[in-house]
């Protein structure tokens, strides 16, 4: 069964219009521009010095009024782009609850553009990237799968879902050792996921034989080149023997005709 990741609903949030909570913040503070005094040797006007201090007073409260504003501007601002991401994430789940992957697709990747830089949709991101791995996943599409729950996993380490999802993609092609990778760090995210401890069980026989079969490969591709070059001599690898030390370990390579 396959699990669109609904969007969490942290604390100290504002509701979209989907019905999701999306995290929002604030930010508040002032910059106030600095100003010398006059040194001992210098005659000073009291009553200058007074009245530029209460127009740096003014200025500094000028400025904290007007940095704030910008703030709660920039703060709605966030608010309405997490909402307009999650009512487009919703709107990709249903279309995905009707098999239309490819749909799916498109509006998951518009709620990723909407607002790439923006710290605060970091996870609806990293969610829509594992929704368009699964998306892929039901296609065939195996290797954008991988990508796409790499993507997901560069903004949260500890998605397991994504892990999950990676892990599958890599078996189904066959990438065993990379499959049992992704499993190993299910069970350090934890560590009583016995499906992921079978499932490594399974695998790493598959993986032994991977490895066997491209080291056997890789050995015949060797003996050919071999071969090439040294018909031009009129022989081959099978001219030549190693023979191993039973004292030593080591090989030593003998010639025959």
């Amino acid at each position: 069964m396959v699990v669109i990741e609904p969007v969490p609903k942290p604390s100290n949030s504002t509701t979209s219009a989907a019905g999701d909570r999306l995290n929002t913040g604030s930010v508040t503070g002032y910059a106030s521009d600095g100003y010398e005094t006059a040194s001992d040797t210098e005659v000073v006007d009291d009553e200058a010095v007074s009245d530029n201090t209460d127009k740096l007073d003014e200025h500094e409260r000028n400025t904290k009024d007007q940095t704030y504003e910008d703030a709660l501007n920039d703060d709605e601002l966030n608010q309405k782009t997490l909402a307009q991401m999650n009512d487009t994430k919703v709107e990709g789940n249903k279309l995905f609850a009707d098999g239309l992957y490819e749909e799916a697709l498109l509006k998951y990747d518009c709620a990723i553009q909407v607002a790439p830089e923006m710290p605060s949709s970091s996870e609806i991101r990293s969610i829509c990237h594992n929704n368009r791995a699964t998306c892929f996943f039901k296609l065939g599409k195996y290797e954008d799968t991988i990508k796409e729950c790499t993507k997901a996993l560069e903004l949260n380490p500890k998605y397991m879902k994504a892990l999950i999802r990676r892990g599958e993609a890599h078996e189904k092609l066959e990438n065993y050792d990379e499959a049992i990778a992704d499993l190993k760090k299910i069970l350090e995210l934890d560590p009583g996921n016995y499906q992921s401890m079978r499932t490594i069980v399974r695998l790493e026989p598959l993986a032994i034989e991977k490895r066997e079969k491209m080291k056997e490969e890789m050995l015949g591709k060797l003996k050919d080149m071999g071969n090439t070059i040294l018909g031009r001599f009129g022989m081959s690898v099978d001219n030549f023997k190693a023979v191993k030390d039973p004292n030593t370990g080591s090989y030593s390579i003998s010639f025959q005709r």
